[in-house]
């Protein structure tokens, strides 16, 4: 990855700060970008130990006019983007709303601002990041488009129609860029993880232990064969991989990382 330049969304934590710090290590140069200001100056001095370059860049993808600055921002430190990991997203809870707000909702009873939301940042925010990237990668004739879906995009999540709907719509976005851009020497892939370790899914996982009346231990247990929940880095290396030269032939699939739980 040396002197790739890569944009990670969504890397203050989790999924997105482990795929960056992946990049970083094997020598890209690696924007990332968050909401949060601290954990983005906290991703950057752990990433330069490992000797990557960064930048990190302020910005709130729920913003629809947010992926326009955010890609000239990188296009003006380093020239272009080669890589680009669509990662930043809203999960099935409604953060930040006060006591009991954290909860999903049955579709009779959603949330529409959320519903809004969750579309702007998981569906909208990815294509318009795609639409400015990919004109460069085909220029150049190589690039690498990597969208963090979910096994949501096969199978449902109770309570979650924002979630479930948006998954499924970034894993059709991902088949069509896929094969628009294929003789180009691009290749666009989702990877879709189970539940995995992160300030996001510790909501959702809050919701359905207290909706069953069971332990967290209990259902961290039953969530895949493997007895707990994913690690961030065991997606990170996924990604690293379908950026390498030598998935080259990987193109346009949804790749799930479950633990061998089948999912559609």
């Amino acid at each position: 990855m040396k002197d790739r330049v890569v944009l990670v969304t969504g890397a203050g934590r989790g999924i997105g700060r482990a795929i960056a710090e992946g990049f970083a290590g094997q020598g890209a140069r690696v924007a990332v970008t968050a909401r949060t200001r601290t954990e983005l100056d906290q991703v950057a001095l752990d990433e330069r130990k490992l000797g990557g370059t960064l930048l990190p860049i302020v910005e709130d993808l729920a913003d629809p006019a947010a992926p326009s600055p955010l890609f000239s921002a990188v296009a003006k430190a380093f020239g272009r983007i080669d890589i680009l990991v669509n990662n930043a997203g809203v999960g099935s809870s409604i953060p930040d709303r006060g006591p009991g707000s954290e909860q999903p909702r049955p579709i009779v009873e959603f949330d529409d601002d959320f519903w809004d939301l969750t579309l702007t940042v998981n569906v909208t925010a990815p294509y318009k990041l795609m639409k400015l990237a990919l004109p460069g990668m085909i220029e150049r004739r190589w690039g690498r488009v990597i969208n963090i879906s979910s096994i949501n995009a096969s199978v449902p999540a109770l309570h979650g129609a924002a979630y479930t709907a948006s998954k499924h719509a970034l894993t059709g976005l991902t088949k069509v860029a896929a094969i628009e851009t294929a003789e180009q020497g691009v290749t666009v892939n989702a990877i879709c993880p189970a539940a995995t370790r992160s300030a996001l899914n510790d909501r959702r996982i809050r919701y359905d232990t207290d909706r069953l009346g069971v332990s967290i231990e209990q259902f961290e247990r039953g969530l895949t064969p493997l007895g707990r929940r994913l690690e961030p880095e065991e997606i990170a290396s996924l990604a690293l991989y379908l950026a390498s030269d030598g998935a080259g032939t990987i193109n346009g699939q949804s790749i799930n990382v479950c633990g061998d739980k089948v999912f559609g």
